[in-house]
């Protein structure tokens, strides 16, 4: 088969694209079943592997999943980016903090008494600084 047509099968829905591949393994591997009835059937996942190859088999897990339908085009035109939907999601996620260009900082475990911890950490944001501060102090000075 060509790479085109290849291509434009990779780029049709997923229950049309799943139909197609099943009918090429049923041929290939001798299965009688539709995608439809593979998707609705008990069969295993090796089950539907040995008859149509891993490629329907995965297919056919995908259509069973209740918590992942195919998006129909209304679905498309109800969508809407993340930031118009919840932007403070966005807005946090956007200022965490990314990986230090030149890190001047170690990452360690360390084992503390559970009071330390929680003496700390009940300042609230920003307690492994104000732990990493006091540490300076008592070592450094300063």
């Amino acid at each position: 088969m060509s790479s085109h047509t290849e291509t434009d099968l990779d780029r049709l829905p997923f229950t049309e694209y799943a139909r197609i591949v099943a009918e090429r393994g049923a041929k290939e591997h001798g299965g009688t079943l539709t995608f439809d009835e593979l998707a609705a059937s008990e069969l295993t996942f090796a089950q539907i592997e040995a008859m149509y190859g891993e490629e329907t088999a995965i297919n056919a897990g995908i259509a069973r999943d209740p918590d992942a339908p195919e998006w129909t085009a209304e679905d498309w035109a109800r969508a809407r980016p993340a930031t118009e939907v919840v932007p403070h999601i966005v807005e946090r996620y956007r200022r965490t903090r990314g990986k230090q260009k030149a890190p001047t900082k170690e990452k360690v475990t360390v084992r503390l008494d559970a009071d330390i911890v929680a003496h700390f950490r009940e300042g609230g944001k920003g307690w492994q600084t104000r732990l990493n501060n006091t540490l300076r102090k008592a070592v450094l000075g300063g």
